[in-house]
C-alpha cells in the first residue's frame, strides 16, 4: 500500500486508528478456546466488528510465536483474511526485526512477500546495512523504532551523544539511507512532549504511536505536537480495545471502544480542517 492510499483511507474514515492484535489465550473469552483456532476466531471477530473504524491493524508477532506453529498459522490466516476481505486496510507486522545483509532481506521477504504485510517494525541499532534491505521493497514501509513508549526508553534513546540525543541521531541518520522515503517511525504516546522536536527533523513522515489507552498516552497531546498536513499519525491501541470485554459481547465492546477513539480523532481532524 502506498502512503497516498493510506492517507485516502484516513480521510474517508475520519480515523487514524490502528488496532493492535496482541492475542493472549489467557485473556480472550473462554468460549473461544473450544474453537479449532481460538486466536484466529478472536481476531476475525474483532476485525469484523471494527474494520470500519480503523485504518490499520498491527499484530505483534510475539503473541503468535509464543504458541509455536499453531500461533504462526493463526497469524497467516489473520493477514490473509485482512488482505482478502479488507485490502484497503494497512497492515503492520510488529516484529522489531533487524540484522545485517541477507538476514534482513530474508526477514523482509518473510513479512512482505510470504505473509503480505504492508509494513514491518525494525530496530535501528545495527545501522544502515540492517535497515536498507527492508527499504528496497516497493510500496512497503519500514517502521523504525525511534522513541518508544516504555520506561526503559530513557536508558539509551534520550542520552546525548556529541550534543544530540540518540533518538534524534537515529532520525537524522536514517534520512540519508537509500529509499528512506519508505520509512515511518515509532514514537510512543507517553513521549508526546518530544513530538515537536521530532517533527522538526521529520516533518512529513508517518509516525506509529503506541501507548494511547492502557499505557497512559493522551490522544490530544499526540495530535497537538505530532499531526501534520497529511495527518501523519497512526495511533495504536491494543489492550484498551480488544480486551474491553472477555464475555460473549467482546467484539461489540471492542467496537464501542474503537468508536470512542475514532470519534475523538474525527474531532481532532475537524479542528484542523483536515477532510
Amino acid at each position: 500500500m502506498t502512503t497516498n492510499q493510506l492517507i485516502e483511507q484516513i480521510q474517508k474514515k475520519q480515523s487514524f486508528l490502528c488496532i493492535g492484535l496482541d492475542v493472549d489465550l489467557n485473556k480472550i473469552p473462554k468460549h473461544l478456546l473450544n474453537e479449532e483456532d481460538p486466536i484466529f476466531a478472536f481476531n476475525k471477530a474483532i476485525i469484523d466488528a471494527t474494520h470500519h473504524l480503523c485504518v490499520a491493524y498491527k499484530p505483534n508477532t510475539a503473541f503468535y510465536e509464543a504458541y509455536g506453529i499453531k500461533g504462526w498459522q493463526a497469524l497467516e490466516k489473520t493477514i490473509k483474511y485482512l488482505n482478502e476481505k479488507h485490502p484497503e486496510i494497512y497492515t503492520i507486522a510488529d516484529a522489531k526485526r533487524g540484522d545485517i545483509g541477507n538476514t534482513s532481506t530474508m526477514y523482509a521477504k518473510a513479512f512482505f512477500e510470504d505473509l503480505g504485510f504492508d509494513s514491518v517494525t525494525v530496530a535501528p541499532y545495527m545501522g544502515k546495512d540492517s535497515v536498507e534491505p527492508f527499504l528496497a521493497f516497493k510500496d512497503k514501509h519500514t517502521i523504525l523504532l525511534a522513541l518508544t513508549s516504555n520506561k526503559g526508553a530513557f536508558d539509551f534513546q534520550t542520552k546525548t551523544i556529541d550534543g544530540l540525543e540518540l533518538y534524534k541521531k537515529v532520525l537524522e541518520t536514517s534520512k540519508t539511507w537509500e529509499n528512506s522515503e519508505n520509512l515511518m517511525y515509532v514514537v510512543g504516546a507517553t513521549k508526546a512532549e518530544f513530538l515537536a522536536d521530532i517533527r522538526k527533523i521529520i516533518p512529513d513522515s508517518f509516525l506509529l504511536v503506541p501507548g494511547v489507552g492502557a499505557q497512559g498516552g493522551n490522544l490530544q497531546d499526540v495530535c497537538k505536537y505530532g499531526i501534520n498536513d497529511s495527518v501523519g499519525l497512526l495511533i495504536n491501541s491494543s489492550r484498551g480495545i480488544i480486551y474491553a470485554s472477555n464475555e460473549s459481547d467482546f467484539a461489540e465492546a471492542a467496537a464501542s471502544k474503537a468508536k470512542e477513539l475514532q470519534q475523538q480523532m474525527k474531532e481532532e481532524l475537524n479542528l484542523l480542517n483536515i477532510e
